[in-house]
């Protein structure tokens, strides 16, 4: 039976969505030295296995966030919530005392399965939020997202650097057991049994939300934009650690301090400046401005020759937060007002299916370019069958530079097809203005 819920309950839906953000960036500091612990291989190798983990995460995300989503909508928020916290818990648990890198992969599958909250989180705030208050409660929790990450590697870089490795992972699943609890006691349910949908397998599948931007072609050029620019944004959590101990021999407290900082000035713009820069600037033009300087911000980490100029890079390049949202402005005023929540489902999507991919792509990348000699593969296929003929771990970074210039290249073929339209419309209006009035006939 659904009960009323009270400020408790909100309560925990934050801390449930701050919980899961900390614990995908507590262990970004910390992954290298576990994977090298666990398999005695060197940071290139490890950064192998890294891109291994990374990738059944993100698959096991993206085919269960629509699944969880309908299994709440059929059994109810409550169960569904507890249900996928306590195994998000015990999972982190059995990372921390994994003995092999196989346990490690096992228990990484089902993080990215019983992580895939969001949606059931969502539906929730949906629940208890009368409709004037939904808007602010969803950006709260938009709010844990930033938070998250901002403070979960500085906590994993800590902990990491004063008990080890696998602190990091006790401390999520501490917590997570300490959530659990707290939700047990603070979490009604809310979906009542009238309000209740039978599962449908059809509905739940995650690949269908692609078909929303074959409904409107003139989006597809801006689709292939935000798929490149995600591509090339998925190197930060691939490799930067990795990059870190190969290019500066950083601990894990350095390494935590740096991806806070970046946290941090991402969400000053954001947060703050996007409100002010894309009105002036207009649309198109911060588009375009942000992806420039994230494509030269890749271009300066590369090559950076010490550890200080990255704190330098990161100050400018989170700049280019201002394409994402001027992105999505000028999609969202390009389609009909009725298909604005098909579009969200879609780019989210979207950037799941990017956070499949690259994550493999950069880190066999950074492991053949940190290691020449060896052969250098790729979903299968043999790249460079000798290895990569010169030492330069940066090449990710390059590789996101390039990915990045792509997605210029189809920004401005974007405009020229949104612009098409409007004046072909014009023409049109124009040529209607011209001809006589019923009235004068």
């Amino acid at each position: 039976m659904a009960k009323t819920a009270g400020k408790s309950a909100f309560v925990f839906i934050f801390i449930t969505i701050l919980l899961n953000m900390i614990g995908f960036g507590v262990i970004m500091p910390v992954m290298p030295q576990l994977i090298m612990q666990v398999t005695g291989e060197d940071v290139s190798h490890a950064a192998k296995w890294g891109g291994y983990l990374s990738v059944v995460y993100a698959i096991m995300q993206f085919l269960m966030m629509p699944i969880i989503g309908g299994l709440s909508d059929r059994f109810g928020r409550r169960p569904v919530m507890l249900t996928s916290l306590a195994a998000y818990s015990f999972d982190f648990f059995i990372m921390a005392i994994a003995p092999t890198i196989g346990i490690i992969l096992i228990a990484r599958i089902l993080a990215g399965a019983f992580a895939a909250t969001f949606s059931t989180a969502n539906a929730y705030i949906a629940d208890i939020s009368p409709p004037e208050k939904r808007a602010a409660n969803f950006g709260l929790i938009g709010a844990a997202f930033g938070v998250g990450f901002i403070i979960g590697p500085g906590i994993g870089g800590f902990l990491g650097e004063h008990f080890g490795p696998r602190a990091p992972f006790y401390f999520v699943a501490a917590t997570g057991a300490v959530n659990f609890l707290f939700g047990f006691f603070a979490m009604p349910e809310t979906l009542t049994p009238e309000n209740r949908r039978p599962f449908d397998w059809r509905r739940a599948n995650a690949l269908g939300s692609f078909r929303q931007f074959s409904k409107y072609p003139v989006m597809l050029p801006i689709a292939a934009v935000l798929f490149f620019a995600q591509l090339a944004h998925w190197t930060y959590p691939s490799i930067w650690s990795y990059y870190a101990i190969e290019k500066f021999s950083w601990s894990e407290a350095m390494i935590g301090a740096s991806l806070m900082y970046m946290g941090l000035m991402s969400g000053l713009v954001q947060g703050g400046l996007t409100r002010v820069a894309i009105p002036k600037l207009g649309e198109r033009r911060a588009a375009l401005f942000g992806i420039s300087i994230t494509a030269i911000g890749y271009l300066c980490f590369a090559f950076a020759g010490k550890g200080w100029m990255i704190f330098v890079i990161l100050t400018f390049t989170a700049l280019g937060g201002l394409a994402q949202p001027s992105l999505q402005g000028i999609m969202s005023r390009t389609i009909p007002p009725n298909a604005q929540g098909e579009l969200q489902g879609a780019i989210a999507a979207l950037n799941s299916l990017t956070m499949v991919f690259s994550p493999w792509i950069m880190t066999q990348m950074f492991a053949a370019f940190s290691s020449p000699g060896e052969p250098f593969t790729l979903f299968g296929a043999t790249i460079l069958p000798e290895g990569a003929p010169f030492y330069f771990p940066g090449a990710p970074l390059v590789f996101a530079f390039v990915l990045e210039l792509f997605a210029l290249a189809l920004l401005f073929l974007a405009f020229k097809r949104i612009q098409r339209p409007r004046e072909e419309a014009a023409v049109d209006a124009e040529h209607a203005a011209e001809q006589p009035s019923p009235t004068n006939i």
